[in-house]
């Protein structure tokens, strides 16, 4: 146990001189500020989610459910208070914005690393995107770890393995089959149930978060091209399908 160090300050523990002076707009515009913060403050929760989700996939990979729940609904939290930061975001106006866009130069959301890194380790694996990080190195090197390495989807289907159920080829049908079986004796797999009940809750916050997300862009800049040349508004409602765990949800309509 490391003893507390005489005098530390909540100033120092926090390290807020170096987390204060991190924003630094470049222009003289009020609204930037708000812009910046909640952005940097995103980039936080985000570092957090991954904390927390390295977590679960390893209790998950030892079959220690009940802690790696506490872990998933946390991310769950999380992204509910990120989906709400868009509310605070919103106060920004079209007029506002634009008043200070051109500063933004060539960057993006679109070029969140952990943002594709949490994306990865949930499951939702599209190597296309490491294209966007290549030529920064440690986003690079994190990226591709969490590519080939075990995401929590995965970790999930290893545990139904480990339980007995079949998962087939791999395909997401094989595995909702698997998945359902568990849902029609509820009480025999309670755990698994609970875990699959818990994914869920990951991906629906993550679906609300875009969905707010892509209303928020509306709002702000309608449906012109993003910053950094990404597509905007088109291209983030072309994403609200996306589901890191699909067998969970094909499998209700099957009950």
């Amino acid at each position: 146990m490391t003893a507390t160090p005489a005098g530390m300050t909540y100033a120092d523990y926090l390290a807020l001189d170096t987390l204060l002076s991190a924003q630094k707009p470049l222009s003289d515009l009020h609204d930037e500020m708000l812009f910046i913060v909640i952005h940097q403050t995103k980039e936080l929760w985000l570092k957090q989610m991954l904390h927390e989700v390295d977590l679960a996939i390893g209790l998950v990979d030892e079959d220690r459910f009940a802690p790696a729940y506490k872990a998933m609904s946390r991310i769950s939290r999380i992204q509910s208070v990120m989906t709400l930061s868009w509310d605070v975001l919103s106060t920004l106006t079209p007029v506002d914005y634009m008043a200070f866009r051109h500063v933004l130069g060539t960057s993006s959301g679109f070029q969140s690393a952990q943002f594709r890194e949490l994306e990865f380790k949930l499951g939702l694996k599209n190597p296309a995107f490491l294209e966007y990080h290549k030529d920064i190195p440690d986003a690079s090197a994190r990226l591709k770890a969490a590519l080939e390495g075990q995401s929590l989807r995965e970790a999930s289907h290893a545990a139904l393995q480990r339980a007995g159920f079949d998962l087939g080829d791999g395909s997401d049908d094989a595995v909702s089959a698997a998945w359902l079986e568990v849902y029609r004796d509820a009480d025999r797999w309670f755990d698994l149930y609970q875990l699959a009940e818990k994914l869920v809750d990951i991906d629906d916050a993550l679906s609300m978060w875009r969905f707010k997300h892509v209303l928020t862009v509306e709002r702000i800049i309608g449906n012109k091209p993003g910053t950094g040349g990404s597509a905007g508004a088109p291209y983030l409602r072309s994403t609200l399908d996306k589901r890191a765990f699909p067998e969970l949800w094909s499998l209700r309509t099957a009950l």
